[in-house]
């Protein structure tokens, strides 16, 4: 006698592997690989396949799983070597990504832009360049970690993302067009050594910047590079930049004071444009000359507050630099005379120079690795100033120099 099988037992035999691999659409490729082009499973973590079917999965198509508000996480295996345009585009409810190190290929780029509460994405080692406008419009994206593998950010790659401090790899040696436009967020950025190029617009709108230091690798600040960046109050541009675009610092309110190094060749037209706040920019060289088109407004247009100061030596210099006033910066400590050494239990010496220039008074204890303090910053009125402090008897050396503020 044949013993039976109860029928719901024989369904879910026959079913239940059906029912798991209609949860992918995908094609076949030449290489009898699989592209996933389409997703019709549930809410919460995605973890896409490395193969289905015996196959293995080695791609993700254009548009595969846009405007799917079902995965709020999704992780990429190493069998995927590429990734098509705009695939998680606007998957509103994804918050957390993991990216493998195999992927060479983002195709147009556009991968998980728009997906608004993105909160944090991993990018395994591997990965070499953020592609163009991957990350565009994650306004949630505060946490990204990033492999020394990547070299390159691609246009728009965070254009309108959410993080407030931001490192890039050390190894990366170009931020492409609107790369951080609109970062509202962003307090602070990390340019690596290896950096040479910083796009057009690359950081356009970062208001909330508060400061950023070019390392001595850039060559390159794009067109309004850092236009609108409200929150910047100091700038030094290195002396191996060797192009500026127009207009790169435009309309960075909060700017006050800037710094243009020894061997800078040239600055461009409407570079300070619209820094109302914009008081001193000090020359390290020689007067640079200006590029742009005889139709560009000039260098400091709409600074109304703005000097230029220059050093002594420096050639080219006259009383106004692009109908500004310009100013011999040149002050002096004076290590002899009645008011210089210790009197009182204080410590004390006078600084000369040209008339109601600015100047920092610093300090520092170690000359063979300097940390420079602030101790005032003061306006040479009638071109003298008289600087104290209490005598430090409890350190070895005390060392003072003038600085630009």
């Amino acid at each position: 006698m044949r013993s039976s099988i109860p029928s719901g037992l024989v369904l879910l035999l026959l079913f239940a592997p059906v029912a798991a691999q209609a949860q992918f659409s995908y094609i076949t490729n030449s290489d009898n690989t699989l592209t996933i082009t389409g997703y019709s499973g549930g809410v919460g973590a995605l973890a896409i396949p490395t193969n289905i079917g015996g196959l293995t999965v080695a791609g993700i198509g254009d548009r595969a799983f846009e405007g799917n508000t079902n995965p709020t996480s999704v992780t990429i295996p190493g069998s995927i070597t590429s990734v098509g345009y705009n695939a998680f585009y606007e998957c509103f409810s994804l918050a957390s990504v993991t990216i493998a190190g195999s992927i060479t290929n983002f195709g147009d780029g556009g991968t998980f832009s728009g997906c608004r509460s993105l909160t944090n994405a991993t990018i395994s080692n591997g990965v070499t360049s953020i592609a163009v406008g991957m990350f565009e419009g994650c306004t949630n994206l505060t946490s990204v970690t990033i492999p020394s593998s990547v070299t390159s950010i691609e246009d728009n790659a965070f254009a309108g993302c959410g993080m407030t401090n931001f490192a890039l790899p050390t190894n990366v040696t170009s931020i492409g067009d609107y790369a951080f436009y609109g970062c509202a967020w962003m307090t602070n950025i990390t340019i690596s050594e290896s950096i040479t190029s910083i796009s057009d617009f690359a950081f356009d709108y970062c208001s909330s910047l508060s400061s950023i230091v070019f390392p001595s690798s850039v060559t390159n600040i794009g067109y309004i590079a850092f236009g609108n960046c409200d929150g910047l109050t100091n700038v030094t541009i290195p002396s191996s930049v060797t192009s500026i675009g127009n207009y790169a610092f435009y309309a960075c309110n909060r700017l006050t004071n800037a710094t243009v190094d020894k061997g800078v060749p040239n600055i461009s037209a409407a570079m300070f444009e619209v820094c109302e706040n914009l008081t001193s920019v000090f020359f390290q060289g020689n007067a640079p000359s200006v590029t742009g088109a005889s139709e560009d407004p000039p260098v400091f247009y709409d600074d109304t507050n703005v000097t230029v100061y220059y050093l002594p030596g420096a050639t080219g210099w006259s009383n106004t630099y692009w109908y500004v006033p310009a100013v011999l910066w040149n002050p002096q400590v004076q290590a002899s005379g009645a008011n210089f050494g210790v009197k009182n239990g204080q410590f004390g010496f006078n600084t000369t120079g040209t008339a109601n220039i600015p100047i920092a008074v610093q300090a520092c204890t170690n000359l063979a690795n300097p940390i420079w303090m602030s101790l005032t910053n003061v306006t040479l009125t009638n071109g003298l100033f008289y600087f104290s402090e209490p005598f430090q008897a409890n350190t070895s050396a005390r060392y003072y120099r003038i600085s630009s503020p």
